[in-house]
Parts: C-alpha cells; sequence; structure tokens
C-alpha cells in the first residue's frame, strides 16, 4: 500500500467517525429526529456509504436511528444543523459520490405570472424603478419588517433557507423579471444548508457538470429544477450584494437605495429587456378534478372518533359486513395511519388518503376544540 493511499484512507476514517459523533448527537434532540433534514441525510447515507470496513458500524447506526421517531417538520433553519453537517463531512471523505436522493419538497412553475414560481415572498414592485430583489435566508420576520417598511426600490423580498431548492426558485423568480438587477443578501445564513453562501458562490462560480454549485459549502448544493442557461442567465444578469448576518433593516434600506442609484435614473425598462430572454423550463401542472367513482376498499372501512376524555384518536376497523374487526388507538395521525397502511389494513391509495385527512381533522378537533364529524368516503 501506497504512503499515499494509506494516508487518504487514515483520513476518510477520521471523517466518518466525526460523522456517527455529529449525527449521535443530532438523534439525541427530538427536533432533530423529527426533523426532514435528518432523516435525509440518513437515508442519503444508508444508499450512498460504500460497505468498507470503517464504515459497516456507521451503516448499522444509520439503520438504527432511521426507525426512530417519524418525520414531523420540514428544515427548521437551526443555527446548527447536524444532519447538514455529516452531510458535509460525508461528502469531504467521498467527493466522488453523488447523492441518493434528492429533496422532496414540491417545485412548480406557475405560466404567464411574476414571480412564476410560489414561495414565501412579498412582491412589492415589478417595473424598473425596482432593481433589488432581498433574501433574507433563514431569517423570516427580517422579510416581513423590510416588506412593512416598503422601500420605493424593492422589487421582491423572501427567505431562502435551501441550498438546493430555495436557489432553483430565486433563479427562475429573478430571470423572468429583467428589472432585477440586484440580488442582495441579509439576514442568518442557515447552518449547514448555507443556502446565501451557496448563492454567492453561484454566482462567482456557476455549476459544475452534475449541476453541483462550485464551491457551495452546503451540504446538497445540486440544483435539479434550472438549466445550465437559466443559471448563467442569472449569472449575467444580477449583482450578488453580501450582507449575509446583517439583520438590521435600516442599514439593509440604506444599502437597496445606494444600489438602485448605481444604475441610474435614466434606464428605461426596455433598456433592461435588450437581451434574448431566457425560456424558463417547466413541469406539466396538473388540474385536480372531483371524482364520480367511489371504489370500494375490500379491506373494510374506518370509524374515525377523537377522545378528548384521553387525549387519543380511535380508528375503528369495520368489514362491509359492519362486523368490528380491531381498534386502533394513537395521540397522533401518522402512527395511526402507518400501523394501517404497515398491517395491510387499507388496499386503496384513495382509502389511504381519505384516512390522512380525516385523522388530521380529528387531531384538530382535539387541539382546537371543535366538534368531528367524518365526512363520507
Amino acid at each position: 500500500m501506497s504512503l499515499s493511499k494509506s494516508k487518504n484512507d487514515a483520513t476518510r476514517r477520521d471523517l466518518v467517525a466525526k460523522i456517527r459523533l455529529e449525527l449521535r448527537e443530532g438523534i439525541s434532540h427530538a427536533k432533530c429526529r423529527n426533523c426532514r433534514c435528518m432523516k435525509e441525510a440518513l437515508e442519503n447515507l444508508r444508499a450512498s456509504l460504500p460497505q468498507t470496513e470503517g464504515s459497516l458500524d456507521l451503516l448499522e447506526n444509520v439503520e438504527f436511528w432511521l426507525k426512530q421517531e417519524p418525520t414531523k417538520y420540514d428544515c427548521l433553519g437551526c443555527e446548527h444543523c447536524f444532519a447538514a453537517a455529516s452531510m458535509n463531512l460525508f461528502y469531504e471523505a467521498f467527493p466522488e459520490v453523488v447523492p441518493a436522493h434528492s429533496p422532496s419538497c414540491g417545485f412548480e412553475v406557475k405560466d404567464q405570472t411574476w414571480p412564476p414560481v410560489p414561495g414565501e415572498y412579498f412582491v412589492l414592485c415589478e417595473g424598473p424603478g425596482c432593481p433589488v430583489a432581498v433574501s433574507t435566508l433563514a431569517s423570516v420576520g427580517l422579510a416581513e419588517k423590510l416588506a412593512g417598511m416598503r422601500p420605493k426600490e424593492l422589487c421582491i423580498v423572501g427567505k431562502t433557507e435551501t441550498e438546493n431548492i430555495g436557489v432553483d426558485k430565486v433563479i427562475k423568480n429573478t430571470i423572468a423579471n429583467p428589472a432585477i438587477r440586484f440580488l442582495l443578501l441579509a439576514g442568518k445564513d442557515p447552518e449547514g444548508h448555507h443556502s446565501g453562501r451557496t448563492l454567492f458562490a453561484l454566482w462567482e462560480n456557476g455549476v459544475d457538470e452534475s449541476m453541483k454549485v462550485i464551491g457551495s459549502s452546503g451540504k446538497r448544493p445540486f440544483l435539479r429544477n434550472v438549466t445550465r442557461e437559466e443559471v448563467e442567465a442569472f449569472r449575467k444578469q444580477v449583482q450578488v450584494v453580501d450582507m449575509i448576518g446583517c439583520e438590521d433593516s435600516d442599514r439593509i434600506v440604506e444599502k437597496i437605495e445606494e444600489l438602485s442609484q448605481l444604475l441610474g435614473s435614466h434606464r428605461s425598462y426596455e433598456e433592461f429587456g435588450e437581451e434574448k430572454p431566457v425560456q424558463i423550463s417547466s413541469v406539466p401542472v396538473v388540474q385536480a378534478k372531483e371524482s364520480t367513482k367511489v371504489k370500494i376498499d375490500k379491506a373494510g372501512y374506518f370509524v374515525i372518533i377523537p377522545q378528548r376524555e384521553k387525549g387519543i384518536i380511535t380508528a375503528e376497523h369495520y368489514s362491509y359486513e359492519n362486523k368490528l374487526l380491531r381498534i386502533i388507538e394513537g395521540n397522533n395521525p401518522k402512527s395511526i395511519y402507518k400501523t394501517i397502511v404497515e398491517n395491510g389494513w387499507v388496499t386503496q391509495l384513495t382509502h389511504a388518503a381519505y384516512l390522512g385527512m380525516e385523522l388530521t381533522k380529528a387531531e384538530l378537533s382535539l387541539k382546537v376544540g371543535f366538534k368531528y364529524v367524518q365526512d363520507g368516503a
């Protein structure tokens, strides 16, 4: 074995050990166990971690951790994300590996409207007098405050918490409005995700052949919903301004005014649109329709009963001869419908979706106090 290979193997073992420490610490916190960030990190490790002598123990840990508490929410934008830190270490140890799973967030492009991609943002102006867009990254309250101040040069302001889909949306909404010439990054950069640093790295360096943002320190900076042409149009159209970490709204407004003055007041909207616009890629949008067909689930039907005095939800399972087969109890919808699905007590997708809806209503009735009435399937 060569000296360089031996050193490389030792470095990988050290990094794998650090991954284990990060994950173990994260799993010790309930909010991490319930976070989609942690679940996706564990799933990526299970699918991508090479089965070498040094990583087999970690794989066993990953399998065990994946059986812990179910996912309850998406990224919380924590100051330190253990899942993100562990994946950063993983890609440092195994740079040749591409993530096995893409994020599960939805992504939709709307036609004939601006902004074309929906999200949590405030649109204040669309014309040439508003050349500045602001991303407040993980500082949601800052976006609301700036929107309330309504500086006349501000076009759009909103958060960007993820280094992949969040960045995809920023790119599409920006290039769809040629009046936007500055993207100002402010607020807290989500630890681990580094969406702000990813946007800045994208502007400076672009993407590689796998659509990974070059130089990003985020854990999964792979852009799956934009084209290379859209990326280059974004880099050419705007100047990205770094105020990452700043939450002083007055300072940010001053910077917005300063940037607008750089363009000069003599430029017309037509001048902004001189270059041929880039065709924004999209996916089909399917309009949901009411179904007139009712498909009977041969496995039976359920009667949902919220029991306020016990703080639980009961699902009574009946055959179509109205014989009570079993009673499932739980304190949250997910545990009940997962038990039903895993045991094969529901066989139709529409029935499973209906159960999820009704169980959620029952849970809300317990929390809020309204009377629960079960809808017909």
